[in-house]
C-alpha cells in the first residue's frame, strides 16, 4: 500500500470521526429541546416548576405559637433552608450528592463513571443529582416500561436543569428534603423529626441527622423501627462519608458511630395526635365551612388537607396542657381513653 494510500485513509477515517462527533452533539442537542419543547409528551411547564402541586398538612397553632396539630392527606409541612441544621446539609451532601455545589442539575462527571463502571462491571453507584432527585419527586415516574424509564430519565434531566435555573442550591436542599418520604406517615423532614424523634428540625444533633439521611434511600429498610440493626449500619454508613469529606473529625465519627438509635420519643402522627383534640375537631368543621368561602390564586376553593394553612387560635397551650393534665387525674385512666377512641373512629366507644 502506497503513501498516499495510507494517508487518504487517514484522511477519510478523521473525516468520518468528526462527522459521527458534530452529528451525534447536533442529535443530543435535538433530543434535549424537543423534550424541554414537550415534543416527546408531558413536560413540566414553568408556572408548576415555580409552583409545585404537592399535598401540605394545614398545621393548627396555639397563641403561643405551639403546633397543636394537623389536618393532612399526606403529613407534609415545609421547612426553609435556614432551620437546618449544618450537619443534616451536610450529611445529605456527603450520602447523596457530594458535587451538587459543582453541577448545574446533571454531573457529567458522575455519569461518566456510572458508564465506566457499567463497561468495566466495576458499577458502585447511581449518578442521580440531588435536583434529578426532586425532580422524580415532585413529578413521580409510575409504572413504566424500560424504554419509557429511558425516556423518563432524559425528561428528569431536562427538568432538573430548568429547576437549577428557577431555585438557589439552597431552595433545591430544601424542597428536596421537603418533598421525600421517611415511612411511618411521615413525609417531609419536619414531619419526620416529629414522628422518629418530637423535637424540630433545628433540635436534631448529628446522629439522628445522619439516621434520617439514612433513612430515605429506603424508609422500610432501614426503618429504625422494623430494622434497628440495618438502620444502625446505614446511620453509620453515613456518618463515614461525612468523614471521609471532612465534615467530621476522627474522634468525633469515633464517638457518634458507638451511640446507639434512640427510638424512645417515636410516636406516629395522625389526626389525633396532640393537644386540644376536641377543639381541633370542632375547629375541623368551621374551616370546612371557611374553605368553601375563600378561594386559592386560581379561583379554586382552598382544602383543608392539601393547601397547607397555618391557623392560629386563642388557646394557650401551657394552660391547655395543664387542664388536659387535670382531666386525666380526675377521669382516671379507664373513661378518658374512651372519650379518645371515640374521636378515633371507634364507633363502639362511649
Amino acid at each position: 500500500m502506497g503513501t498516499s494510500e495510507k494517508k487518504r485513509r487517514r484522511i477519510n477515517y478523521i473525516v468520518r470521526f468528526w462527522v459521527i462527533y458534530l452529528f451525534s452533539i447536533v442529535l443530543a442537542f435535538l433530543i434535549f429541546f424537543g423534550i424541554s419543547q414537550s415534543w416527546f409528551g408531558y413536560m413540566p411547564s414553568f408556572e408548576e416548576l415555580e409552583n409545585p402541586e404537592r399535598n401540605l398538612a394545614s398545621e393548627v397553632y396555639s397563641s403561643d405559637s405551639y403546633l397543636l396539630g394537623t389536618y393532612y392527606i399526606e403529613n407534609r409541612s415545609d421547612i426553609h433552608f435556614n432551620d437546618l441544621p449544618p450537619h443534616l446539609v451536610q450529611a445529605l451532601l456527603a450520602t447523596e450528592d457530594i458535587r451538587f455545589r459543582d453541577h448545574a442539575g446533571v454531573d457529567v462527571k458522575a455519569l461518566g463513571r456510572v458508564a465506566y463502571g457499567l463497561v468495566t462491571g466495576n458499577y458502585s453507584g447511581g449518578g442521580s443529582t440531588l435536583t434529578q432527585q426532586l425532580a422524580k419527586n415532585l413529578f413521580p415516574r409510575g409504572n413504566l416500561t424500560k424504554w419509557q424509564l429511558v425516556g423518563r430519565k432524559l425528561k428528569e434531566w431536562v427538568t432538573a436543569i430548568k429547576l437549577e435555573k428557577n431555585y438557589s442550591k439552597e431552595e433545591i436542599m430544601a424542597m428536596y428534603l421537603n418533598t421525600v418520604s421517611y415511612g411511618h406517615h411521615a413525609f417531609g423532614i419536619k414531619s419526620a423529626s416529629r414522628t422518629f424523634f418530637n423535637k424540630s428540625v433545628d433540635s436534631l444533633n448529628l446522629q439522628e441527622s445522619a439516621l434520617l439521611v439514612g433513612v430515605v434511600n429506603a424508609p422500610t429498610w432501614y426503618s429504625p423501627v422494623r430494622n434497628p440493626e440495618r438502620a444502625l449500619n446505614r446511620r453509620n454508613l453515613v456518618l463515614a462519608q461525612m468523614l471521609k469529606y471532612d465534615f467530621v473529625s476522627d474522634s468525633i465519627y469515633d464517638t457518634v458511630s458507638r451511640i446507639p438509635i434512640d427510638m424512645s420519643n417515636f410516636n406516629i402522627q395522625d389526626h389525633t395526635s396532640g393537644m386540644a383534640r376536641y377543639f381541633r375537631e370542632y375547629l375541623r368543621s368551621e374551616m370546612k365551612d371557611w374553605c368553601k368561602q375563600h378561594y386559592r390564586p386560581d379561583g379554586t376553593p382552598y382544602n383543608l388537607y392539601k393547601d397547607g394553612l397555618r391557623i392560629y387560635t386563642t388557646i394557650d397551650s401551657r394552660m391547655q396542657r395543664y387542664a388536659e393534665e387535670a382531666m386525666m387525674e380526675h377521669l382516671g385512666s379507664d373513661l378518658q381513653p374512651s372519650f379518645y377512641k371515640h374521636w378515633e373512629g371507634y364507633t363502639w366507644a362511649p
